[in-house]
């Protein structure tokens, strides 16, 4: 059986120190360029944690990520953005990337700035591997620009401005992925055609099977059967369709509800027990939520 390590990097410096690199200029921010990576031979399978938000742009990687049905090189330009103590993995024998950038920030150095606040609003942090932010060539050019900047501004004497200009050209980045990620949503429409098809096949199969015997389908369990993360299906079907994961639930559950309200003299309790509810009372209040009616109402209409 593979063995597995854990490695929990707690500090910026300490990930300087593991890369067998110079201390940082910052102790709460760092952007290490891919080229100044030492050669580093992964002997196992790794699980990686880290204390801090960290911002990659890769290029020219032998590896390979998986989006949809469809396989795209590191060298096309991807960038992954993961939030502070998200495990990833890093497998046996990975081959680090020759070009790009790795952005490190302490969440400390976000702390009573606006970008503080509003960087747990980007979901894209909150996103699986395999759902990185793949880059038009002029896209990638403007992640550059930005990268070179924030290096030059790294690498100038420390001021009373530092921080603030540091800051600025990070938000700059992470709203600039936020735009690239909702165009990636639109612009890969086969991936995203049988991203809701999938959707509306693993709805339909719930409602018609004994699967609501296990109780009120989650939009946890609809993305572990897409193989995606919560918050990238929810985000993405929001792009798409306009509505969040748990509210596509809804509407196929009210769709369900008006079927049997309408077509059988079933009474509110047993469609309630029959869609999952543990108790009527909560189907009751959503129907009237969604509808603006009682089920029996609704009902009334149809006699």
């Amino acid at each position: 059986m593979e063995t597995t390590t854990t490695v929990h990097i707690q500090s910026i410096s300490q990930l300087h120190q593991l890369l067998q690199l110079p201390k940082p200029r910052h102790p709460m921010v760092s952007l290490i360029p891919f080229k100044d990576f030492p050669e580093i031979k992964i002997e196992e399978r790794t699980r990686l944690i880290t204390d801090f938000y960290q911002v990659t742009l890769k290029t020219e990687c032998p590896c390979k990520i998986q989006y949809g049905q469809s396989i795209f090189d590191f060298d096309e330009g991807v960038m992954s953005c993961f939030a502070p103590r998200q495990v990833s993995f890093i497998e046996k024998d990975f081959v680090f990337a020759k070009a790009g950038w790795q952005l490190s920030i302490h969440p400390d150095f976000l702390r009573n700035s606006a970008l503080g606040s509003k960087i747990k609003s980007y979901g894209y942090f909150d996103y699986a591997v395999n759902e990185a932010l793949i880059l038009s060539d002029d896209e990638q050019k403007t992640m550059e620009t930005i990268f070179l900047q924030l290096h030059k501004e790294l690498l100038l004497p420390i001021d009373n401005f530092s921080q603030e200009v540091w800051i600025a050209n990070i938000e700059l980045m992470l709203t600039y992925c936020d735009r690239y990620y909702n165009r990636q949503f639109i612009t890969r429409k086969t991936v995203s055609d049988e991203l809701l098809n999938k959707v509306e096949r693993i709805l339909n199969n719930y409602f018609e099977s004994d699967q609501l015997n296990n109780g009120l389908l989650t939009a946890q369990f609809l993305a572990e059967e897409l193989h995606l993360s919560s918050k990238y299906l929810s985000d993405c079907l929001k792009q798409l369709t306009g509505c969040t994961t748990q509210q596509l639930i809804h509407e196929k559950l009210i769709e369900r509800a008006k079927e049997r309200l309408s077509t059988t003299q079933l009474s509110v309790s047993e469609i309630a027990y029959q869609l999952g509810f543990d108790y009527p009372q909560s189907f009751s209040k959503l129907f009237k939520t969604k509808t603006q009616q009682t089920p029996l109402q609704f009902r009334a209409g149809y006699n």
